[in-house]
């Protein structure tokens, strides 16, 4: 047998064994997708990773990718056979796995009600890439390692938020070639199509806009669909986001006042009732470096918008509005 048809069959060996779903204590099931060789992680290191969590109906429940952020926490004490700090002992930096947790070994040892979402459910599966891990040193003492790990991932966090701001343009660039829209770019540098003008005066400072709107990222969620996460219209929020049962859906009152996004209240002035309107708005205009909520630091971010109805404020109280200057150039 030719040596490269050696190396061929043992390569598909090992691509076979990684791919196999074995068992570990407390029901749990795993399948190894790649094997790193790296050390395996212990109780106490930092790791970093990213995930994909599944119900049994393989509907995805939460993904790190959605939200453009890894997490980042040290490795607890397992509570008991098969729980989550125990499985991830099986796994190194590098790995890329997958595995189900028993839910009914949860529930016994955590001593809790079965969770209402999980009631027709047997395992919660995840799918992890584990970026790093950073493991305590030889007689290095606690104080010590927990400061080396802060400064780590400090410096790894400051990396990835530089790399999100300096990736701003260009995530606004393609979200609108993707989606066909030939946008006009403002002063401020908020993006816009009037898709509708709509009649009468447009909003100002101090009045308050009536509005339907879906506010979401310039990326889609790992399942596909539209990464919203904000909307008023309950169709929309069936489709793309977790059911919340305290959401209400109808035309939203928006002040056009402090508070407010920079870019939403800027969108709002270039309509009238019954415009419509898609902006794409950098994060200065956002949420900024700090993100807020399901926002990440530095997310430029899209809303499309419908002008249900205009109140009018008293000009005699109100702040003077910002400036709005469209560039009639498109981009």
């Amino acid at each position: 047998m030719k040596k490269s048809l050696v190396i061929l069959l043992a390569a598909s060996t090992v691509l076979a064994a990684c791919n196999k779903e074995q068992k570990g204590k407390g029901g749990l099931l795993y399948t190894v997708h790649k094997d790193a060789g790296a050390t395996k992680i212990k109780e106490g290191d930092f790791i970093k990773i990213d995930f994909i969590q599944r119900n049994d109906k393989d509907s995805i429940m939460d993904a790190t990718y959605d939200h453009d952020q890894s997490r980042i926490f040290p490795v607890g004490k397992k509570l008991y056979d098969g729980d989550m700090n125990d499985v991830l002992t099986l796994f190194g930096e590098g790995d890329s796995v997958t595995f189900r947790l028993n839910i009914d070994t949860m529930v016994f040892y955590n001593k809790q009600p079965r969770p209402e979402q999980f009631k027709d459910q047997k395992y919660l599966n995840y799918t992890i890439k584990i970026q790093k891990v950073l493991s305590k040193k030889a007689n290095e003492v606690d104080s010590v390692y927990q400061k080396r790990a802060n400064e780590f991932f400090t410096a790894d966090y400051k990396a990835t938020l530089d790399k999100k701001k300096a990736g701003e343009a260009a995530k606004m660039k393609k979200y609108a070639e993707d989606n066909n829209l030939k946008v006009t770019t403002t002063a401020s540098g908020l993006q816009y199509v009037i898709l509708e003008p709509g009649t009468g005066p447009k909003p100002v400072w101090g009045d308050t806009a009536v509005v339907d709107y879906t506010g979401k990222l310039t990326f889609k969620k790992i399942s596909g669909v539209d990464n919203v996460f904000d909307t008023s219209v309950k169709a929309i929020a069936e489709k793309t986001m977790t059911p919340n049962p305290m959401k209400q859906f109808a035309p939203t009152p928006i002040p056009l006042s402090e508070g407010i996004a920079k870019g939403f209240v800027e969108a709002l002035q270039l309509i009238g009732k019954g415009g419509k309107i898609t902006v794409i708005m950098p994060s200065k205009l956002g949420y900024g470096e700090q993100g807020g909520g399901p926002i990440g630091p530095y997310s430029p971010l899209v809303f499309d918008i419908e002008m249900k109805n205009i109140i009018k404020g008293n000009p005699a109280t109100t702040m003077p509005p910002p400036p709005v200057e469209p560039a009639p150039a498109a981009q």
